[in-house]
């Protein structure tokens, strides 16, 4: 019996969601696709893998039965493909969170990595979808929970952030700014906050209760409309240089100082030696320039790490 593996696949994104639509999502295919597939796998083997009711998606016995084998199966045709395409096989690696520049940092470890093939992704659940079909084989941006199960991470840089707002802001002069000053001042977001893990958080955190949402027009558009309102302002991390936009003051955060985390990601299994070398020149960078200092007395994040110093130990 020759099995297909497009179908073994299925069954197995199928079975770790228990849905048919996110399974499907993962792989980029349809819905229906995913169910002939999983249809065809089920004549083929003459026994019913999934049991679909009024509650949802179950496996089987049979189902749970071959699950274990099947990721077995997978991980065997995954390791042909990598023996086949060899090590010197660039490492593709994608990026999200545009607008706050992540390849500012790709650039500075690229030179220690290895060959590395940048991709274009646009937010953390594309970039999840193509790290799970095998498309890429790493990412960098922030990540926040929930995070796929079938997804490794590793924290490489964590970024003090500032205020950016208008120079006829009328905080514009200080030196340096507190988060909880910007509470009389109108957050200005790239997007729904909903898809704005970092700035969601922050404005919960500091209880900043005026928001207001713009559309993601890159960069220099976003910060040239922080520059036309007195009252509005936003963050960016620190490093990130600023396009020449009139009006426009960068201050800034202390007390605390809020941090922007910038993680790694592949997915598990993935075999690529490249990937080795990436996370340990991640390592090498975040060593020689101070990449993962926290001081929770004097640093915030979301999500603080038990030990941000050994993450990449």
């Amino acid at each position: 019996m020759d099995l297909d593996t497009a179908q073994v696949r299925a069954f197995v994104h199928a079975a770790e969601e228990l849905h048919f639509g996110r399974a499907a999502g993962r792989l980029g295919i349809t819905q229906q696709g995913l169910s002939k597939r999983i249809s065809r796998l089920e004549t083929l083997l003459g026994t019913q893998l999934f049991r679909r009711d009024g509650n949802g998606v179950r496996l089987t016995e049979a189902g749970r039965r071959f699950l274990p084998p099947a990721r077995q199966a997978l991980t065997a045709a995954d390791a042909a493909v990598a023996a086949v395409t060899g090590p010197d096989r660039p490492l593709h690696v994608d990026v999200w969170g545009h607008l706050y520049a992540p390849m500012r940092s790709l650039a500075q470890i690229a030179g220690q990595a290895g060959e590395l093939v940048p991709g274009h992704g646009r937010d953390l659940p594309s970039v999840t979808e193509a790290l799970l079909r095998g498309d890429i084989d790493a990412a960098f941006g922030r990540i926040h929970p929930p995070l796929h199960p079938g997804l490794v991470h590793r924290l490489v840089r964590l970024e003090p952030v500032d205020a950016v707002l208008s120079a006829a802001h009328p905080l514009a002069a200080e030196a340096e700014l507190r988060p909880d000053q910007l509470r009389g001042s109108v957050m200005w977001a790239p997007g729904t906050l909903d898809r704005l893990d970092f700035l969601h958080r922050f404005a919960e955190r500091f209880d900043i209760p005026d928001r207001a949402t713009s559309v993601n027009l890159g960069l220099a558009h976003f910060l040239t409309e922080v520059a036309q309102d007195p009252n509005r302002f936003s963050l960016l991390p620190a490093d990130v240089p600023l396009p020449p936009v009139p009006g426009l003051r960068s201050v800034p955060l202390v007390n605390p100082t809020p941090l922007y985390a910038w993680s790694l990601l592949w997915r598990t299994g993935n075999g690529h030696p490249g990937l080795k070398s990436l996370t340990a020149a991640c390592a090498e960078q975040a060593r020689q320039r101070r990449w993962l200092e926290y001081d929770p007395a004097r640093d915030w994040l979301p999500d603080p790490p038990g030990d941000a110093s050994g993450a990449l130990g």
